[in-house]
């Protein structure tokens, strides 16, 4: 039985939501975007006036969209109301499928294959857009096609509110003439690099040759040729699974920029700090931990690093990152922005030898602290309990963990 698969996406997602707790910005341009005085003063959202009227595009910075659109409203971010939300729509679609899973908090594919009862895929895929609308007073688009990959990429073509089908007989009609970027899993390195071949469509992608492909890109070329053909076979999780945490992480944009090791260090001992929190508070601990880095310049990359133990504790986290920092930046330009993240996750946070040096007892002493610690925060406030090293540069370590800012599940992709 060929399969049928939805991808189903909010519009402006984070907009909508403030859009909605807000009627009175009904006909106006809307942006949530960052905190400027802190420098995270980029959109992350926009409704559909200051998109279409005035260009706004998600990524942009602050600044230039109040060039551009002095009448804009621009709001922070209220994640917990997010997060409600994409917990409606998960049980909304868990009424049509078992088969729910989550890309990110406004994004979902569903496996509706044999699922008749509820009609054809895209009459399902109508009434999915008709019931959020009239159910959450905020719009989704539907991707319908036979994989995963062709399901998200017709939920991108037509927005706001449309049904998008793909199908095994017009798929090449549809998306071969598109630019090979708007494919899944092809970034703007990626899309440069192929441009250079001369690979500027999803089109050339497919037809290209696919051992050269190979040759020249490894199992991330061939994945990508077999996508552009129609030949992803991934299977859209169980509902049960979605929920699984593939890695747990933080990263901040500083107030100021990072000129020394002891400011890098502070700020990765109070982003390890949530970390870590959050790791024990899912009962998880992790193997692997990366570091983050982006200069004044905005260049970044990542390291990572793994242990021979899972670990919860913030301080052995902080400390690997660190090491990672040391040994890979040069200190060419101040620091603009850091991020850690902890994945290999394992919920037996006990897996480990005991050895005859008592290590194993300091480690589970740490933890018994630092779990006391996040009782009284949980009790009374992050701030109450601090390390005496966070007191000498609030400016820089003063980051308060919310939710939803942390974790994320990141897609398993088998091609």
């Amino acid at each position: 039985m060929a399969r049928e698969i939805l991808h189903v996406d909010f519009n402006n997602f984070y907009a909508s939501v403030e859009c909605l707790d807000h009627p009175e910005l009904a006909n106006v341009p809307v942006v949530v975007g960052g905190d400027e005085e802190a420098r995270h003063g980029i959109v992350l959202s926009k409704n559909e006036i200051a998109k279409h009227r005035y260009g706004v595009k998600t990524g942009e910075v602050l600044w230039k969209v109040r060039e551009r659109c002095p009448e804009v409203v621009i709001l922070r971010p209220h994640m917990d109301r997010y997060l409600e939300y994409s917990r409606l729509a998960r049980s909304l679609y868990g009424e049509y499928t078992d088969r729910v899973e989550g890309f990110g908090l406004d994004e979902a594919w569903l496996d509706v294959t044999g699922s008749g009862i509820f009609g054809t895929p895209d009459q399902i895929a109508d009434e999915l857009r008709e019931r959020v609308r009239r159910e959450f007073g905020i719009t989704v688009s539907v991707g319908v096609s036979f994989n995963k990959v062709f399901a998200k990429l017709g939920s991108d073509m037509k927005k706001p509110d449309a049904t998008t089908v793909i199908s095994e007989s017009n798929f090449r009609e549809r998306i071969w003439g598109l630019n090979v970027g708007d494919l899944l899993y092809v970034g703007p390195a990626t899309r440069v690099k192929f441009a250079r071949i001369g690979i500027n469509t999803i089109g050339d992608l497919a037809q290209f040759d696919r051992k050269l492909l190979g040759s020249l890109f490894g199992k991330h070329g061939t994945m990508l040729w077999a996508f552009a053909n129609g030949l992803d076979a991934s299977p859209v999780a169980l509902e049960s699974d979605t929920g699984t945490v593939k890695s747990v992480g933080n990263s901040t944009t500083t107030p100021r920029d990072l000129r020394c090791e002891r400011d890098v260090k502070l700020v990765l001992y109070s982003i390890a700090d949530s970390v870590a929190g959050r790791l024990r508070e899912n009962g998880l601990a992790g193997r692997t931990v990366s570091v983050h880095i982006r200069d004044c310049d905005l260049f970044a990359f990542e390291r990572q690093r793994k242990i021979n133990h899972p670990t919860q504790l913030s301080g052995e986290i902080a400390e690997i990152a660190l090491s990672l920092f040391r040994e890979n930046y040069g200190w060419m330009k101040p620091i603009r922005s850091l991020g850690i993240q902890v994945s290999d996750l394992t919920t037996d946070t006990m897996c480990e030898q005991l050895d005859i040096f008592g290590e194993v007892c300091r480690r589970a002493k740490k933890g018994d602290i630092e779990r006391a610690v996040d009782t009284i925060r949980s009790r009374y406030g992050h701030d109450t309990v601090l390390r005496a090293s966070m007191m000498t540069e609030p400016d820089i370590t003063g980051l308060h963990p919310s939710p939803g800012n942390f974790m994320h599940t990141k897609p398993i992709v088998r091609s």
